[in-house]
């Protein structure tokens, strides 16, 4: 919630005759998604972990590194560590990421040196076969071609 509302930009707009302001209109509009989702992705990245402590019949989060600072109002916090998807977990209902496809063209989030957890990827190429060379035919049907076509496809080890 915070960062949505700390994202709000305030915008007016002039109402009146040639462009004079007698009356103003103003309100707060969103900030785009993307640029909530990055400054969302930044505080996660940045999360610090924390363990409850009991002082004078209260609990408090403190965190489990020293620190020079106090945690601040607009940090995240964890008090358990995410699973780890590399892996397949029943308990948790993870499939692990073996033999799951990735793009090995790509850096970051899809590609194979991401999704594959540092496990490598085999790579192999595949005939499939698609439509091609379409045309209309009178009256009224498409009229198309089999083509093979040979794709490179790499899968997670």
């Amino acid at each position: 919630f915070q960062v949505v509302s700390d994202s709000l930009a305030l915008s007016c707009k002039c109402h009146g005759v040639s462009g004079s302001c007698n009356i103003k209109t103003c309100w707060k509009s969103l900030a785009d998604f993307p640029v909530i989702g990055v400054e969302l992705k930044k505080r996660h990245s940045l999360a610090v972990e924390v363990k409850t402590k009991r002082v004078k019949k209260k609990r408090i989060f403190v965190p489990l590194r020293t620190r020079e600072q106090p945690i601040r109002p607009d940090e995240f916090i964890y008090y358990t560590k995410s699973p780890d998807y590399c892996h397949k977990d029943p308990e948790i209902g993870s499939v692990g990421t073996y033999g799951r496809f990735c793009d090995r063209t790509r850096s970051g989030t899809g590609g194979c040196g991401t999704m594959c957890c540092g496990r490598g990827y085999h790579t192999f190429v595949r005939t499939i076969s698609e439509r091609c060379r379409c045309q209309y035919v009178w009256c009224c049907y498409v009229k198309c071609d089999a083509c093979t076509k040979r794709i490179e496809l790499s899968t997670c080890k």
